[in-house]
């Protein structure tokens, strides 16, 4: 079988403005690169996505995957992108034979940028068997600490989201991108393309919503933990309990709400609550004074 074309089109991440700060001062900012790029599949246009420009290639074939119009990675003969033109050109042996169905049934969700969801994806996602895998809550708390690390492009230009592949505490493998899902759809892409040891990835983190989107794209995925630190939305949870997918919402510092855990979540590490915490400093203070007070005497 012919070796995989593949173009290294990689785009800087952020570019650098002139800005007037509220000191009247001009200085050099860094932002978030925003590129349009359209893609092709064996000629047919299906989307024109807006994106950093940072894993291109990663990210067409993710999309294309979780949008179910690729079918196996060994199908891919060819995946090549042209800044120039802002096109992405892939090409495979086989196309689903109800393409055209597919692109005539869409549903524009709540991700940043609009992605879409092709139709079928939902029952055919329905009849996948995800993983029953377990989480420790010591085990998500040094997770997050771990994610610290990363963030790269969020810290020095902000305006992107994050999204990693995880081995229980360990990240294997993280993206930014303008929006979640195009970063999701690289590491999809990622995953196929065997360009990051991923293979045993069990959670999958996310900076955004917890939407219908985010849960499905996950779900095709083979992952059954979606944890993030923002919140739910109600389709997003309607779509964990119909998959299987355990979601772990708000998860930032020692705080996280736990939907649809079914017993896989182990509370090994819970906090003091804050009543408890106030109220021990209260006794010690009184206590500090009434000690103050005897001396006193």
């Amino acid at each position: 079988m012919p070796a995989l074309q593949l173009s290294r089109a990689r785009l800087p991440a952020t570019t650098q403005i002139s800005i007037v700060d509220e000191y009247g001062d001009t200085r050099q900012q860094a932002i978030a690169a925003e590129r349009a790029l359209t893609v092709y599949l064996n000629k047919r246009e299906i989307v024109t996505l807006m994106t950093l420009g940072d894993d291109p290639e990663a990210l067409v074939v993710g999309y294309l995957r979780n949008q179910g119009l690729l079918r196996a990675a060994e199908d891919l003969t060819a995946v090549q992108v042209d800044w120039e033109v802002e096109a992405a050109v892939v090409v495979t042996r086989h196309l689903p034979e109800d393409l055209e169905a597919r692109l005539s049934t869409r549903t524009v969700t709540t991700g940043c940028g609009q992605g879409t969801v092709f139709g079928k994806l939902l029952d055919q996602t329905a009849l996948m068997a995800l993983p029953d895998t377990q989480l420790a809550q010591s085990t998500l708390y040094q997770l997050l600490q771990n994610l610290n690390a990363y963030n790269e492009t969020y810290r020095s230009a902000g305006a992107v989201h994050g999204c990693a592949l995880c081995d229980q505490a360990q990240v294997l493998d993280f993206v930014e991108d303008v929006g979640r899902h195009n970063a999701v759809d690289t590491l999809a892409g990622r995953q196929w393309l065997q360009q990051a040891d991923s293979a045993n990835a069990d959670i999958f983190y996310t900076t955004g919503r917890l939407t219908s989107e985010m849960v499905l794209k996950v779900a095709q995925m083979g992952i059954s933990v979606l944890v993030s630190r923002s919140g739910v939305t109600q389709k997003g949870v309607e779509l964990a309990e119909r998959f299987g997918v355990m979601l772990i919402a708000r998860a930032k510092g020692r705080h996280f709400q736990s939907i649809n855990t079914q017993h896989r979540l182990t509370l090994d590490a819970i906090p003091e609550r804050p009543s408890t915490v106030h109220s021990s400093k209260q006794a010690r203070s009184s206590k500090q004074a009434h000690s103050s007070t005897q001396a006193r005497s």
